[in-house]
């Protein structure tokens, strides 16, 4: 009995298959990647882009600050807390512990800080007449004997005494009160970007991320890791910085100026001010060489001038000791990051300049990660 065979099916013509097939509905996962890739790219710009003219770089500086501040303290608390628990307590519940506790501790401090200048600044507010007074009276004073001092046609302009020096403050603070407002104002919202970026900061490194993230995520989370590193390599970097620049601040206050006979007031603090402002990368370098300045002046012109040369040559030194330091730690050419700070700085002004060596950094890892150089 001959067994029963089902009918061969017929191969379906090229023809059909072709017909039915359609590159549209079916994108090659290349060219997924590689889009999710660029729009990485493109989001990461253009939210650099967006710090800069907005002026929110004092915003993302303390992001990644207030970031690896928790980080550092979260290993540091639940180091603490695994020697007090021992080995086999508590293992579970260590590192979120101490991640609470860094955290809260990174966002109070700055208010405790606060507080404390607060506080000791109470003395200081109500005596602030009474100074002003004082201050106004020297002036006075000055101004008399440069007018005894001086031929009677320029003397005529000089204020007569107090009352009248007073009158000049009010009237030129008067014309620049448009200015003056619109200067607190920025500054009043740089601090309060600050201590937002802070908090933001601090929030991204207790978060609890989900076990699958969707692509785009998972690339730009390795655009923010590469920048993270970054921005450790340049804190790390003007740390050694700061550390140089004291050096030379105690060598010129300790010995250079006492040499000459015009040692300076308050020169502890102005040492430590000098190492605490050199952390912030060019600005704080001059704001603290502009309070030594001040501070010289109340001792003799020739101090105030001798400061302010020092100023200038640290400023410029700056740019080479910046340059080199960074480009040892960053593997960058100091040639190519001096090129960088100088037209950050012509576009952007001193916010490009520090700027400058972080965004460079964080765009020579992307490359070096893409093999491109």
């Amino acid at each position: 009995m001959a067994q029963h065979q089902p009918p061969a099916l017929s191969p379906e013509p090229s023809s059909v298959r072709l017909a039915n097939y359609h590159p549209v509905a079916q994108p090659s996962r290349w060219a997924a990647c590689s889009g999710v890739v660029l729009a990485s790219y493109v989001l990461m710009g253009f939210t650099l882009l967006l710090v800069m003219w907005r002026g929110l770089l004092p915003g993302l500086l303390c992001v990644c600050l207030g970031f690896l501040l928790t980080r550092a303290l979260t290993a540091w608390f639940t180091a603490g807390l695994r020697q007090v628990q021992g080995p086999a307590a508590g293992l579970r519940s260590a590192p979120r512990a101490a991640q609470v506790v860094a955290a809260a501790v990174v966002m109070l401090m700055p208010l405790a800080l606060l507080a404390a200048g607060l506080t000791h600044s109470r003395g200081y507010l109500v005596d602030a007449p009474q100074q002003y007074r004082e201050l106004l009276n020297y002036m006075a004073r000055t101004v008399l004997e440069l007018r005894l001092k001086l031929p009677a046609d320029m003397a005529t302009h000089l204020p007569e005494g107090a009352a009248e020096i007073q009158r000049i403050i009010a009237n030129y603070l008067g014309a620049k009160a448009g200015a003056l407002a619109m200067a607190g104002r920025a500054w009043l919202g740089s601090v309060l970007f600050a201590y937002v970026g802070l908090l933001i900061g601090s929030l991204a490194a207790v978060r609890t991320t989900k076990a699958s993230p969707g692509p785009l995520a998972r690339q730009l989370a390795q655009r923010i890791t590469l920048f993270g590193e970054a921005f450790r390599q340049i804190v790390a970097a003007q740390f050694w910085i700061a550390a140089f620049n004291t050096l030379l601040t105690a060598l010129f206050l300790l010995f250079v100026l006492p040499f000459w006979g015009m040692a300076l007031p308050y020169t502890p603090v102005l040492i430590t001010l000098t190492f605490v402002a050199g952390l912030v990368p060019i600005v704080g370098n001059l704001l603290c060489n502009v309070v030594m300045t001040i501070v010289g002046l109340s001792v003799s012109p020739m101090a105030a001038a001798a400061c302010l040369g020092f100023l200038i040559l640290i400023h410029k030194a700056e740019y080479v000791i910046n340059a080199k330091v960074v480009g040892q730690r960053t593997q960058m050419g100091v040639w190519e990051l001096l090129s960088v700070m100088f037209v950050a700085e012509a576009v952007f002004g001193p916010a490009g300049l520090v700027a400058a060596p972080l965004f460079y950094a964080y765009l020579k890892k992307e490359l070096v990660a893409a093999r491109l150089v």
